[in-house]
């Protein structure tokens, strides 16, 4: 006999392919047990016993031709003789006989093999091979979707992330955690909830309720106590699992061939059922008990007509009808099936039932292969699904994250890369991280905090516990914030430094901070005036006194207009874009310093003589040729820092006598040639930069500068410096260098707070030992070639290098 387990490997899968199989697939799959075990019995049955058994009809050989004799011959040899009487030697001994047919064994199987072939009817012959055909056909068809190259890829892998999902440590931490609450609590939330609602009305009832479902969110927060729970073994491995169901989601979502493969099997299953209903309905009644066997074989058994015997028909008639009703119970099952395909929309799968039992709001709904797969899995078991909508949430990602950045970042940690930055603050720079540790807030003695190119950053309300914070730095950052996070910054935050690389990566919520004193924006505008996005509206912010743009802006934004009336330094650093249109400059009446830097200047802007309260004027890196409009300075009575560095300016104009209130002049990096001697007459300058430009003499009013303090000729053509600027006592800083002086006077020595001194690039062939009277200057604040610092004197030398 055939044993069922050789056919195992047409009915079985991998044990995990099981949670794709639904209950009526199951059902099936006994089903087509049930028929295989049918087909496998009737076949042993045809194989190990006899299959038709015949006797020949006995017809005497006519005598004289004549049909009526050969109707009595033959009725009396069929008439059965007298039994034989008993013998006097043995009266109690009766010798039965049958009919003589002179046919031996041989003779007997061949006629049963001739007869079985010719008489007996196909359906009643090959009936166990068809039900054993069928079966495997059912069979093949109902796991064909796991063996097909294209679904079979996709259903392993689905199976596989499937399975580390519902293992994984973290999905059961993240249901707990983002749901805030055990089971006990869940109770006595619920006991409690049903108590209260037997004394409010409907309405108060379900305000209760819905309150404290939105409450939900607010408690997915890292929890310290448990913050060891997760390795950083399991905490890899969780991310990587994201990061899988991220690439397996794209990649199974762009088709439907699971889907498809499955509805065309189904269909498959079902017309077969149909067509084996049909064609042994009508057969089954041919499998009959006694079969007339009329075959020509008269000439080797002296018989025609025989009467023959189906031996296995009694049991393959009920075979078949048990048979019947297995296809029958298969075949309603399979419509079943079909009708739970298309009445349901199996390629959208929603996860709203998980985000309302879990309280994680943005698992996203999925479509196609991936849907359908879900659809199968709920039949298995619904806690697959949930388990595995974990793995589709960010809010769920954002937390293993989370939780991975504060094991990896710990308090003592972020200590360590504290740093005072350009304000004097106290300040912790975090760049590239995947997010934002909420160790940062246990350092309570922070005051300015720089995040740069980190995304999806969220400002927890933990941030009040930062009492000393004044200044937040965003480089590249979308940030998110909480609304009393965003409350505490309205009171305390003082300086917002944003960089941004599209305008609507700028957080709303800077407009509101009313307490901000300085706002300084990094970023790419359009200079298109027509198709210009310019910033919302900044007049809520009060108290803002420092605003900084870099970007490519056309015009002044309307934005830094509304703010215009009590804003005292504007920066506009334009990155080479012509700025037009600079009347709103004459709003700006508080205005106490302005930079237009790279912003493709031609000339001075007459708005700027309308700043009466100017102090500090930067032109720095603009198309300036000529600054003839320098006389309209005069009106500028608080001006007293002007920078027109790194421009193309040829020669300094008279007028600029007349600015006696300037304090810092810089025209470094211009192509000034020669110095008007008008330009000292600004007796109060205390800083002068004319470094990088073609100027050849310094004129001997130099030593009119008695408040000078900071003088710098680097890179010019100068040959002799005039002893008048010796008598600038006060000097701190001279720069000389790159140059082409031969000699440094001896008079040096009277500049007794010369602190820096570059001499590196002349013709001196010896110094001064009278640089031995410049107590204040030391060898790090010398800068000259180490050769010629050996010709002065060992004593000043020594001096010099002491501390």
């Amino acid at each position: 006999m055939i044993p069922v387990t050789e056919f195992r490997q047409f009915s079985e899968q991998q044990p995990a392919f099981r949670v794709l199989k639904p209950w009526w697939d199951v059902f099936t799959d006994y089903l087509s047990v049930a028929m295989l075990m049918i087909g496998v019995f009737g076949c042993t049955l045809q194989v190990m016993q006899d299959k038709i058994i015949c006797l020949p009809k006995r017809v005497q050989p006519a005598q004289n031709h004549s049909s009526i004799s050969n109707v009595s011959q033959a009725i009396a040899s069929t008439t059965p003789l007298p039994p034989p009487k008993p013998s006097p030697a043995n009266p109690t001994t009766v010798e039965m006989k049958g009919l003589k047919t002179d046919l031996d064994l041989q003779q007997y199987s061949f006629i049963n093999q001739m007869c079985y072939e010719r008489a007996l009817h196909w359906y009643a012959k090959y009936f166990p091979y068809l039900v054993l055909i069928h079966t495997l056909v059912f069979m093949l068809c109902s796991n064909f979707w796991f063996k097909f190259p294209g679904s079979s890829s996709k259903i392993e892998h689905f199976i596989s992330i499937l399975g580390k999902c519902f293992d994984s440590p973290w999905t059961t931490r993240a249901l707990s955690e983002v749901s805030g609450e055990d089971s006990e609590e869940k109770d006595n939330r619920k006991n409690n909830l049903n108590r209260s609602n037997t004394t409010q009305s409907g309405p108060e009832g379900s305000l209760v309720n819905s309150q404290s479902l939105k409450s939900i969110p607010e408690k997915f927060v890292v929890d310290k106590a448990t913050a060891g729970a997760l390795d950083k073994k399991e905490g890899e491995q969780a991310k990587a699992l994201f990061e899988k169901v991220k690439k397996f989601r794209i990649h199974v979502e762009e088709g439907d061939i699971l889907y498809a493969m499955y509805v065309r099997q189904t269909v498959l299953k079902v017309i077969k059922f149909l067509i084996i209903i049909a064609y042994n309905s009508a057969l089954v009644s041919k499998v009959q008990f006694t079969v007339d066997c009329n075959v020509d074989i008269q000439d080797m058994t002296g018989y025609k007509n025989f009467s023959c015997n189906h031996t296995m028909a009694h049991l393959f008639s009920k075979l078949s009808f048990c048979y019947l009703c297995f296809v029958s119970i298969y075949g309603l099952t399979c419509l079943y099936t079909l009708y739970w395909l298309f009445y349901r929309s199996l390629r959208e799968y929603s996860f709203e039932y998980v985000r309302q039992e879990t309280g994680i709001d943005d698992i996203p709904d999925v479509k196609n292969d991936f849907a359908f797969m879900l659809h199968m899995i709920d039949q298995y078991d619904p806690l697959y699904s949930k388990r595995f909508a974990v793995f589709l949430s960010e809010v769920s990602e954002n937390k293993l994250k989370q939780l991975n950045l504060n094991n990896e970042w710990t308090p003592d940690k972020l200590r360590q890369k504290l740093q005072t930055n350009a304000h004097n603050r106290l300040e912790l720079p975090l760049i590239m991280l995947s997010g934002l540790p909420d160790t940062v807030f246990e350092i309570t003695e922070l005051q300015s905090l720089k995040l740069e190119i980190i995304k999806n950053v969220m400002i927890p309300a933990t941030i009040a516990q930062l009492d000393n914070l004044q200044e937040l730095s965003l480089h590249q950052c979308s940030v998110k914030i909480h609304s009393a996070a965003l409350s505490f910054l309205k009171e305390n935050l003082k300086v917002l430094s944003v960089k941004f690389d599209d305008i609507r990566e700028l957080p709303p919520w800077m407009y509101g901070l009313r307490n901000l004193e300085e706002l300084y924006l990094v970023g790419s505008l359009s200079h298109d005036i027509s198709k210009n996005i310019t910033l919302e509206s900044l007049r809520d912010l009060k108290s803002l006194k420092i605003l900084s743009i870099k970007s490519n802006v056309s015009k002044i934004p309307q934005a830094v207009v509304d703010v215009s009336s009590h804003l005292q330094k504007m920066c506009i650093h334009n990155d080479g874009t012509k700025l037009v249109m600079l009347n709103n400059l004459k709003k700006m009446t508080n205005l106490t310093e302005l930079e237009l830097v790279h912003c493709d200047l031609e000339r001075i802007p007459h708005a700027v003589f309308s700043l009466l309260s100017l102090q500090e004027l930067d032109l720095k890196e603009n198309n300036l040729k000529s600054i003839e409009e320098i006389v309209s300075f005069q009106h500028l009575r608080k001006l007293t820092v002007l920078k027109l560095w790194h421009n193309g300016i040829t020669y300094i104009p008279e007028h600029i006598k007349k600015l006696t209130s300037l304090e810092r002049l810089s025209f470094c990096h211009n192509k000034i040639e020669v110095l008007p001697s008008h330009l000292f007459l600004c007796n109060k300058i205390r800083y002068l930069d004319l470094s990088y430009n073609d100027i050849r003499f310094i004129p001997p009013e130099i030593g009119v500068l008695q408040s000078l303090q900071y003088f710098s000729i680097t890179c010019n053509k100068v040959e002799s410096l005039p002893d008048e600027l010796y008598f600038c006592k006060k000097l701190k800083t001279l720069k000389i260098g790159k140059n082409s002086l031969s000699v440094l006077s001896p008079k040096i020595g009277n500049l007794l707070f010369l602190s820096y001194l570059d001499v590196k690039g002349n013709h001196f062939e010896i110094l001064p030992p009278e640089l031995g009277d410049c107590r204040a200057l030391k060898r790090a604040g010398l800068v000259v070639e180490d050769a010629l610092f050996e010709t002065l004197p060992s004593d000043v030398r020594e001096q010099m290098k002491a501390e």
